[in-house]
């Protein structure tokens, strides 16, 4: 399925006044980003003009991570994706998942893992309170749901990060 919206200062063909753009098939996941889970065969030059006007909707809709997974049976797109930014995530056995940082910051994405190391700490005072924490990001974000402070080793680091679900 490929989706149509329009997109500011594109220059598509015009109906009614508005830009129609075809985008790739996308869903937002929990830490504003967006999937992008390719099953439909294409021609790379097709792939491309649908790549860049998805890219600049989720640029206008403050999107920062987008995930791209190709089916092994359409690595004919993953040179056209790696010209435009994206980098290889990991590869499995059926599909290549490759990734890009929209923000002009620096990326949260993590690193693939054969393995995660976290933690969760319950910290008491001596009043007998329990610290508590509200998710900045993640599937708990705006819910309003308290819960222990967590986190993540950053593989390249070697350091305790905060969990970007906390």
């Amino acid at each position: 399925m490929v989706e149509s919206v329009s997109i500011l200062g594109n220059s598509a063909p015009i109906e009614n006044g508005v830009n129609h753009v075809k985008l790739l098939p996308a869903s937002n996941d929990d830490h504003e980003g967006v999937i992008v889970d390719m099953k439909e065969p294409m021609e790379p030059d097709v792939f491309l003009t649908l790549l860049r006007a998805s890219l600049s909707l989720w640029r206008q809709q403050a999107k920062r991570g987008v995930w791209i997974k190709l089916p092994i049976e359409l690595v004919n797109l993953v040179e056209t994706a790696v010209k435009e930014g994206f980098w290889y995530h990991r590869a499995e056995p059926s599909y290549l998942m490759l990734v890009y940082w929209i923000p002009e910051t620096a990326s949260t994405i993590p690193a693939n893992t054969s393995h995660r190391v976290g933690i969760g700490a319950i910290v008491i005072n001596d009043k007998r309170e329990v610290l508590v924490v509200q998710e900045k990001s993640g599937r708990f974000r705006g819910t309003g749901v308290w819960k222990i402070p967590t986190g993540v080793v950053d593989e390249d680091m070697g350091h305790l990060l905060a969990s970007p679900l906390s």
